[in-house]
């Protein structure tokens, strides 16, 4: 019986970045020559229209001549302004062409684009129409509606008690009351009593939620406690809303723990737009972009469906398909030989969006090129995936078990131009 033949290696994984063992560090990086440049690829013919090449790489490949590293800083300073001047210009039209805006952003922002990125994000994401004309209208008419929820889902039961009260009285007599703030005892009907177990009571309901409230508490103030941004306490309000009013609108997936680490980067770019309008209204924008971007991720999200054909589990297995349908070596390796299942190492990368896995600002980066992509960031998420699998599968073919998994539940340090570079030739080719 003929034995089958193992499916060859894509020719592009034979770069020595990610195909031969390390040879021993020169120096005292502990990755040794693992995450130098790689020798330029030849692309094979793309059914899309290309990206353009990064600063780093265009800046790399001037290194060659010159006359030292002085002019090379210039050079890339000059083509980040010429790379920052081209996004502008996109932004700048009465209607956005959100092909350009893609092509533009599928690699990241270059540096210096703190102005660009908010209003980048919230067109990518459908905050905003493409339509420059509409954008006030839209801007009003989506920030009175988070004040609507803010009013709705985040004053206590007294309040809400109150409020009622006060809209039966006549017109005349609610001008006339003297407001106490509480109501007087013989009016509080058992449903409204605050040791009633009914299920229409306002604080029955209320104390069956404080455990949420108290988890996103303890996760908003675990946010980035490293950053003074973070640490402010009118920004960590400003998440506790987000997350408070998220979770009442969306009964099936409530808050998980976790989404306050999404938020974070969508609240810091928003909070720091320089236009002080945006800015002052940055919680608003944020909760709709914030709905829009966990809405594509929403069934990872939810544990009744863990087992089904679009839960998590289903996802973890489109990234061991795409691991196997690109380098069945490293998939067999991973799977067959060493046990390594992406339940072990990507839950926590899909769930949380890798911002646990790179710092804040390689983060950032990285989503550009997720909300960027016309594929749509799930599946741009799980190119990504494996494209990190990729780019250490020499450390991964000589690991066991132990050495993976510390491997891959602490991913090293490396160029985010030469992941996203891979990430770009798997595009397609997610199972659906």
């Amino acid at each position: 019986m003929m034995r089958k033949k193992p499916k060859a290696v894509p020719e592009w994984l034979n770069s020595p970045l990610w195909s031969t063992l390390p040879p021993a560090p020169a120096t005292a990086d502990p990755f040794g020559a693992e995450f130098s440049p790689p020798r330029p690829l030849t692309p094979k013919p793309l059914s899309f229209v290309p990206p353009p090449p990064s600063y780093e790489q265009a800046v790399g490949s001037y290194a060659g001549g010159g006359e030292g590293r002085g002019e090379e800083d210039a050079t890339g300073a000059a083509l980040r302004a010429h790379l920052l001047a081209d996004f502008k210009t996109a932004l700048s039209k009465k209607v956005i062409s959100m092909g350009e805006l893609r092509r533009l952003a599928c690699l990241g922002v270059p540096d210096g684009g703190a102005d660009v990125r908010p209003l980048l994000w919230k067109l990518l994401l459908g905050y905003l129409p493409t339509e420059r004309a509409l954008w006030p209208y839209e801007l009003e008419k989506k920030r009175s509606q988070y004040s609507a929820y803010r009013d709705e889902f985040l004053l206590n039961p007294s309040e809400k008690i109150r409020r009622i009260e006060d809209s039966k009285l006549p017109r005349k007599k609610e001008l006339n009351v003297v407001r106490s703030g509480l109501l007087p005892r013989s009016q509080v009907i058992n449903e409204e009593h605050p040791l009633s177990f009914g299920k229409s009571s306002l604080w029955n309901k209320y104390f069956q939620e404080s455990e949420i409230l108290e988890q996103i508490d303890r996760d908003v103030k675990r946010t980035h406690p490293d950053m003074p941004f973070f640490s402010a306490k009118s920004n960590q309000e400003s998440l506790r809303r987000i997350l408070i009013v998220f979770s009442r609108l969306n009964p099936s997936v409530l808050y998980v723990q976790g989404m306050n680490e999404v938020l974070a980067p969508l609240f810091y770019v928003l909070k720091n737009d320089p236009d002080a309008s945006n800015s002052a209204s940055a919680e608003a924008d944020t909760f709709f972009c914030f709905a829009e971007l966990v809405s594509g991720f929403k069934n990872n999200y939810c544990k009744h469906l863990d087992n089904s054909q679009v839960g998590i589990r289903s996802t973890l297995s489109k990234l061991s398909q795409l691991l196997k349908k690109h380098d069945e070596e490293l998939w067999r390796h991973m799977e067959v030989i060493t046990k390594v299942y992406p339940q072990y190492y990507a839950f926590r990368w899909i769930t949380l969006l890798l911002t646990m896995e790179f710092s804040f600002n390689v983060c950032i980066h990285i989503w550009d090129a997720i909300l960027a992509d016309p594929e749509g960031p799930p599946d741009t998420l799980l190119r990504i995936c494996c494209a990190m699998l990729i780019l250490v599968r020499k450390r991964l073919l000589v690991g066991d078990f132990t050495a993976n998994i510390q491997l891959l539940q602490h991913y090293p340090l490396t160029n985010v131009d030469h992941l996203l570079h891979i990430a770009n030739r798997l595009r397609g080719t997610v199972a659906s």
